[in-house]
């Protein structure tokens, strides 16, 4: 009887394990089938709900600063990442040359006025000697018809008479001479006053382009703001016209160009909440919303466009840039950072 308990016990033992072991296995069988419907049908639901994409970076605006005239740098009042406000002085341009310019166009403009001053006088000279030759014309005048009227009384010769008329028509040819002359003279000061004469104005406009030119050599910080590239701005440096030289990062609001592939813009609209990860802010995920969609393909603007005529054409998928604004701004952003994007979209 002991004999055959210790073998029951036995099979007992032996029996469990493997019972367990069936019962573990129909568990698995079970429950990852399930978890599977599970995961795909959350997935199911909800994918369509958002579209994605990290080729996105954070922008601002960006001031290129060139100097409108060109010269010596003779002093720098910036430095790199340095804040400025708009109309702070960045560096200044020797003014020399520029000062003497002014001088020369003021000098060019008062010559101007005195010679139009010059050219006024002599058109009221020309004035005056009408009035003379016309004098001359009403005397001539009379001494002719006094001559005809002795000749036709047999009181003067002949000879006379033809001196008395020759004497008329030279003050009349005369008086003619100077209202031409006079003419001419009002032609060349211009319908109007002698201060908005054509000569004047252009030694004004001199006088006005070398003060403006002189004026540029202070170059001021266009819009508030952190200087940027500011390391080749030193006493002794050549200052190269319309060639920028240092920049002004906008302290504004900053955004975000999210370059999307053209089959997801279907579904992206004005308006529509996002959420933006910032590389360089690991762990942090920001509030945004889509502010308007680009009217033209990355590839478009670019400086050689792509030609699709060829007959080794091969179709690309495009990105359209998705401008985004920050609903909650980080601390601080630096332009051109790298972005994940992510915008809620109805399926």
């Amino acid at each position: 009887m002991n004999f055959m308990a210790d073998i029951d016990s036995e099979t007992e033992v032996v029996l469990a394990p493997r019972g367990r072991k069936r019962w573990l296995r129909l568990v698995t069988m079970i429950s990852v089938p399930l978890l599977l419907v599970i995961a795909g049908t959350y997935f199911w639901l909800t994918s369509g709900r958002t579209v994605s994409t990290d080729n996105a970076q954070v922008t601002a605006h960006v001031v290129n600063v060139a100097p409108e005239v060109g010269g010596r740098i003779v002093e720098v009042f910036v430095t790199e990442n340095q804040r400025v406000k708009a109309g702070d002085l960045l560096y200044r341009i020797d003014s020399a040359p520029y000062r003497i310019a002014l001088l020369e166009a003021e000098a060019a403009a008062g010559k101007a006025r005195l010679h139009v001053s010059e050219m006024a006088g002599t058109y009221t000279s020309k004035l005056a000697d009408i009035d003379s030759k016309a004098s001359d014309v009403e005397l001539a005048q009379d001494n002719f018809k006094r001559q005809k009227d002795l000749l036709a009384k047999g009181f003067t010769t002949r000879a006379k008479y033809d001196e008395a008329r020759a004497a008329l028509a030279a003050s009349q040819a005369d008086r003619a001479v100077a209202s031409a002359d006079a003419q001419a003279a009002r032609a060349v000061l211009g319908p109007g006053s002698t201060s908005r004469h054509p000569e004047i104005a252009a030694a004004d406009a001199m006088v006005a382009k070398a003060r403006l030119d002189l004026s540029r050599t202070e170059i001021r910080a266009p819009i508030g703001g952190v200087v940027a590239q500011a390391d080749g701005l030193n006493p002794g440096g050549l200052a190269i016209q319309m060639l920028s030289n240092v920049s002004v990062v906008g302290g504004g609001e900053p955004w975000v160009d999210a370059n999307f592939k053209e089959t997801q813009l279907a579904k992206i609209r004005p308006g529509q909440r996002a959420e933006v990860e910032i590389d360089a802010i690991p762990g942090r995920t920001f509030k945004a919303h889509v502010t308007g969609v680009g009217a033209g393909t990355g590839s478009e603007f670019s400086l050689l466009p792509a030609q699709n005529a060829s007959g080794n054409w091969v179709k690309v998928t495009q990105r359209v840039p998705v401008r985004l604004s920050f609903d909650e701004k980080p601390d601080r952003l630096v332009s051109g950072w790298s972005a994940h994007v992510t915008v809620a979209v109805k399926k």
